[in-house]
């Protein structure tokens, strides 16, 4: 359910500053902040307390409360997909991933290289320690390196840190804290179950409707 639309990180080295704009986002989580120009996200702001959703289901109250306004385009992004991710998470893999335009992912990194692995390679749903993250960034002794770049993720919940775990199962407090990031994982693996189930339903349901002979003799046995 990851989104197989890259992003880009767009560099203005040497042109004219940003002109950032900010937007805020009412979501299940609490007010959002996000700000960004037109080259790219500059930043995601989680709120630092969180009233966090007791049920199971989606919802439909997850829209821009403020700066709506004279939005940049990958503030557009940004948002359309945030509403996606808590509403209708399915739709995320059809949806571009803004242009990300923060000092820490233009310059040359391992915390860089670190966060573009996380983005690319674990999937919605999943979960890696901070070891098979440093394995799959390219270096293996490097697991407390990963720590410090996820403590540094300028642009969570996108650039999935929760997804991040340690080796006894518990979550990091960082991105959000402990609580935050444990509802963001189960979020994602109910609604990638209940996906699952609606796949599995969907090609019962078509292998009936080709054979109905056979779904007959079923029904009267």
């Amino acid at each position: 359910m990851a989104s197989r639309l890259v992003p880009k990180v767009n560099s203005k080295q040497g042109g004219s500053p940003c002109r950032e704009k900010q937007v805020a986002l009412l979501s299940p989580l609490g007010r959002m902040e996000i700000s960004g120009c037109e080259s790219g996200v500059h930043e995601i702001k989680l709120p630092k307390t969180s009233l966090l959703p007791s049920g199971a289901e989606p919802w439909a109250a997850c829209e821009v409360c403020e700066g709506a306004e004279e939005m940049p385009e990958p503030l557009q992004q940004c948002t359309a997909w945030l509403r996606a991710y808590f509403c209708e998470p399915a739709t995320t893999e059809t949806l571009p991933v803004p242009a990300f335009h923060h000092p820490l992912l233009q310059r040359d990194s391992f915390t860089r290289q670190v966060l573009w692995t996380l983005l690319k390679d674990v999937k919605f749903g999943e979960a890696v320690s901070y070891k098979q993250l440093a394995d799959l960034a390219g270096n293996s002794r490097a697991a407390r390196a990963v720590g410090g770049a996820m403590r540094s993720n300028p642009i969570p919940i996108l650039i999935p840190c929760h997804r991040v775990i340690r080796s006894s199962g518990a979550s990091g407090n960082y991105g959000g804290g402990r609580r935050m990031k444990e509802w963001l994982l189960s979020h994602e693996k109910l609604q990638k179950e209940k996906l699952a189930l609606s796949s599995h339903g969907s090609l019962a349901r078509n292998e009936l409707s080709e054979h109905p002979a056979e779904s007959r003799e079923m029904v009267n046995i």
